[in-house]
């Protein structure tokens, strides 16, 4: 999957400081941005504050809450200045996306407090797109963005919203800026960047719908995999979370995951859910590994850690894993992890008397 998270960065400022120097000897402290309570003015400086913050949480790596600064325009500084330092500040923003490997993370708050270069991109681009067209509303401005830069902000921060009629009207909707057919009036919303969970050696990365869609069409869902991956199973869970997305019922946390090495960044292997879990708070997991990958404990470690996470949750009181009768060594996995066998004799024979697959469990402490 090509990169481009810098290069959208940068078409989506560059678009939104064409539109708005156009208008740049207008008042803008006078009038509100859209439905915003800020003025159009308020609204610029916020998203010139934002691409330096980003930036700025990028190129300092920072783990525990936002570097403690904020943009300050010097006193008397006009329109078509705060347009500069927009132009400025995504410039930063595009440069520290470009120098950022891609397994760095950097703090943000929403929801699990962290982002790689990508989230990061994605709200530069979601911040950029939203607030000129607020701005634009405001002065009575048309502005429609190109449809592959909210598709971006789309498939990588907003993973719950099913595709609609349109990327742009998408976002607007998903926003609370606007409607859609069929679909209730958005009045609270936030963005989600991909959860990401550490095991031993590994580090578990969530996987989002652009990527899911990159490696079921065969490519490598932007990591860097080891010899011989992505395995086909990965590339079946990309195809089913993808399904998910477009009927609107994926559940991120509740996804898929690949499975990153600690020491070279290289992808392994993918592992994840079959879905959210049932009427029962039961859910079924399953992984693969690249074939090199096999025999070192990488499959037990990330199990272990996918499943303490899940079982810490309170809608999650057990997990299942379904392994074919001659597959040894995924049932030591299992075993090792901590599942039991629940199927007495691997299931029902089919009409041939081959046996059918083995059912595990791993069931969570009871819960206060």
């Amino acid at each position: 999957m090509a990169d481009m998270c810098a290069e959208r960065v940068e078409q989506a400022v560059a678009g939104a400081v064409a539109l708005l120097r156009a208008a740049a000897d207008r008042d803008w402290d006078g009038v509100r941005a859209g439905t915003l309570e800020w003025s159009c003015r308020r609204t610029a400086e916020h998203v010139a504050g934002d691409l330096l913050a980003y930036a700025g949480q990028l190129a300092g790596r920072a783990q525990e809450a936002y570097v403690p600064f904020e943009i300050v325009l010097d006193e008397g500084t006009g329109n078509a200045g705060a347009l500069d330092v927009i132009g400025t500040a995504g410039a930063l923003l595009a440069a520290a996306i470009r120098t950022t490997p891609r397994e760095v993370r950097a703090f943000h708050p929403y929801p699990f407090r962290s982002a790689n270069r990508e989230g990061f991109a994605a709200m530069g681009v979601a911040e950029v797109l939203l607030h000129t067209h607020d701005i634009a509303l405001g002065l009575g401005l048309p502005y429609e963005p190109a449809p592959e830069l909210a598709e971006f902000v789309l498939t990588r921060i907003f993973p719950r919203v099913r595709p609609g009629p349109g990327h742009w009207r998408t976002l607007l909707w998903a926003t609370g800026r606007g409607e859609l057919p069929g679909r209730t009036q958005v009045t609270e919303w936030r963005w989600q960047n991909d959860l990401v969970l550490p095991a031993g050696r590994l580090v578990l990365q969530g996987v989002t719908p652009a990527a899911a869609a990159d490696l079921a069409a065969g490519g490598d869902g932007g990591f860097r995999w080891l010899a011989g991956g992505p395995y086909e199973g990965t590339r079946n869970a990309a195809g089913m979370l993808l399904k998910a997305y477009e009927k609107g019922v994926h559940r991120p946390e509740f996804g898929m995951f690949i499975l990153v090495r600690r020491e070279d960044g290289r992808a392994i292997g993918g592992m994840g859910f079959h879905g959210a879990p049932d009427e029962e708070d039961r859910a079924e997991i399953g992984y693969d590994l690249v074939a090199t990958a096999r025999g070192h404990g990488y499959a037990t470690e990330a199990l272990r850690a996918l499943a303490s996470w899940a079982l810490a949750r309170d809608d999650v009181s057990a997990l299942l894993a379904v392994v074919e009768p001659d597959n040894l060594p995924s049932q030591a996995v299992v075993t090792r992890a901590g599942f039991r066998r629940v199927s007495e004799d691997g299931g029902d024979s089919g009409a041939d008397g081959d046996t059918g697959p083995l059912a595990y469990e791993l069931a969570s402490a009871p819960k206060r």
